[in-house]
């Protein structure tokens, strides 16, 4: 087990050295880690790794799917709701009914159910990859709120078609209007049960006395309590999960009232989602001997074919059903411009977008190595080769054109937008104004008394002013894109000279080592908003980093 351990920890150094490589290069991370988890399974006298399928289901779906739910905009979700449900279950069982005929079609002794099983891995997109890939880029808003939108659904309904399909080809029966009435109560029962379950940590959060390391724990505990409490009464609990870190994230202004709450929060969930993230890729890698060794009869060269087939086929499915949905209500009667047309070029990038990423590989690996009667599952071990196979597919060959698609069609914003700057000094206008307002209905004598109070006081009219000043501005079009790169710049070279001045101050022992740690917080939250900034005019090559996005 050391042994095992100190291999794993090693691995992941490396893996961590291509990520930052990747960045480097200016490439999403997880086209590195696919190629990582390949490379490792190539490498000689590696021991095998083999873990429950159970537990890894357990261990890596619910926070990978409660920190979905809690990065989704609810007010974005609904707005786009229509686009957002028919990709995500319309084009889930549309995909899953293409895999399993075509897999059944190509691939020696495949059965229906064995296929549903294979396309409820892969039909899920992982939305992680795409907006990873296109962070960065000029691309609508629109997109990426239905690619994340979508994502958080379907991982939800594919999972779901996974259980079903996994039961069948276990019992070796299937009733289509047994599964049917089982879905909806499966579905509806674990939506039930996460927001009851959501609402009981509501309560925890709010009315116990909670420090920030242990509002950081309670959230991570909340999947596992959700999806295990979803599970133990047979119902679903990925929508669980999905309903009750929705309901937190939309409360979460009441329930996470400190900035260090928040800040030591999305800390802790950065990088456990970022671990989890390479340690599935490590984790196939290990595995991937034995899962080649494991093909039978069949080579390497032939799963590969396989593998490649059903990728592209999924692929294609996604591109017609995109433009279909896309184009078909302008066709409808009653329409009368309700639904205007989008182009070509909206649905082209959402179609090309649909890369799978460890969702489907940790579904994968929740596969039983046993029947219920005690005899091998039947091709386990193609279908883990297949689902590697169209994540290196849909992650290397589209992840690295998409940016290049992108960029040659010239997509335009589809809708109004305003710049994340101007929103920024908009939000800060209303709340400055709100604060000046409070101090002098309610603390009228305090701002003449005090000295803090009137200081306070007279920064807040100095913020007033310069937000008016910069939003006038920007209404006249008096600044330039080059006058706010040149104001990145500057910022970002002052912050590096006040961290050395924040590191002179250290050695000279004048102040305390806490006091000179919130200094330099402060210095990080700067840096946050110059990120931001630089995220959203396309100009920052930073990948990957979802936890610092505001909801």
């Amino acid at each position: 087990m050391h042994e095992k351990i100190l291999l794993i920890s090693g691995l992941l150094i490396i893996v961590f050295l291509l990520v930052m490589l990747a960045q480097r290069l200016n490439i999403a991370y997880p086209i590195f880690l696919v190629v990582a988890g390949l490379g490792i399974g190539f490498i000689p006298h590696l021991p095998a790794v083999h873990l429950d399928p159970e537990i890894i289901f357990l261990i890596f779906l619910p926070p990978l799917l409660y920190e979905a739910a809690w990065f989704t905009s609810w007010r974005d979700f609904w707005k786009w709701k229509r686009p957002i449900a028919l990709l995500a279950f319309g084009l889930v069982f549309l995909t899953s009914l293409a895999v399993a005929y075509v897999a059944h079609a190509f691939v020696p002794g495949f059965t229906l159910a064995l296929g549903f099983l294979l396309g409820g891995i892969i039909s899920p997109p992982d939305a992680v990859a795409a907006t990873t890939v296109m962070k960065g880029l000029k691309v609508p808003r629109r997109t990426l709120v239905i690619l994340e939108g979508e994502s958080l659904v379907n991982d939800a309904s594919s999972l779901i078609v996974f259980r079903f399909a996994l039961a069948a080809v276990i019992t070796g029966t299937f009733s289509l209007s047994q599964a049917i009435g089982d879905f909806f109560m499966a579905a509806g029962m674990g939506v039930v049960i996460g927001l009851i379950g959501a609402h009981l940590m509501y309560a925890a959060h709010r009315f116990l006395p909670t420090t920030p390391a242990i509002d950081a724990v309670l959230t991570v505990m909340t999947p596992y309590l959700l999806f295990l409490s979803a599970e133990h009464f047979h119902f679903s609990g990925v929508l669980a999960v999905v309903s009750g870190g929705l309901f937190m994230s939309y409360r979460s202004h009441e329930v996470f009232r400190t900035g260090s709450t928040r800040v030591n929060m999305q800390g802790v969930w950065h990088t456990l989602i970022f671990a989890m993230n390479t340690l599935v890729f490590i984790l196939i890698g290990l595995e991937l001997p034995t899962i080649v060794g494991g093909l039978g009869k069949v080579s390497l060269w032939q799963g590969i074919k396989y593998g490649l087939i059903i990728s592209f086929a999924a692929i294609a499915v996604r591109l017609l059903w995109i433009f279909l949905i896309a184009y078909l209500p302008q066709w409808l009667p009653g329409n009368s411009g309700q639904e205007p047309s989008t182009g070509w070029k909206n649905p082209l990038i959402l179609g090309w977008a649909g890369m799978r990423g460890v969702i489907s590989l940790a579904t994968a690996l929740s596969i039983p190595l046993l029947m219920s009667d005690g005899t091998a599952f039947p091709h386990r071990s193609m279908i883990v080769f297949i689902t590697f196979v169209a994540i290196f597919v849909t992650l290397v060959i589209q992840g690295i054109t998409l940016p290049i698609l992108v960029k040659l069609i010239d997509i335009k914003e589809l809708d109004s937008v305003l710049p994340a700057q101007e929103q920024r000094s908009g939000i800060q206008l209303r709340l400055d104004i709100i604060a000046i307002h409070r101090l002098h209905t309610h603390y009228t004598e305090a701002v003449q008394r005090n000295t803090l109070v009137e200081s306070y006081s007279t920064n807040l009219h100095n913020e007033i002013e310069s937000h008016q000043i910069y939003l006038t501005s920007i209404e006249k079009s008096t600044i330039k894109d080059h006058e706010h790169a040149e104001f990145r710049r500057i910022m970002e070279d002052i912050h590096d000279v006040q961290r050395k001045e924040l590191f002179k101050m250290r050695k000279e022992k004048t102040f305390t080592d806490e006091a000179l740690r919130k200094a330099e917080n402060i210095l990080d939250l700067n840096d946050l908003q110059l990120t931001e900034a630089r995220y959203y005019s396309g100009a920052h090559p930073d990948k990957g980093n979802k936890i610092e996005r505001n909801n």
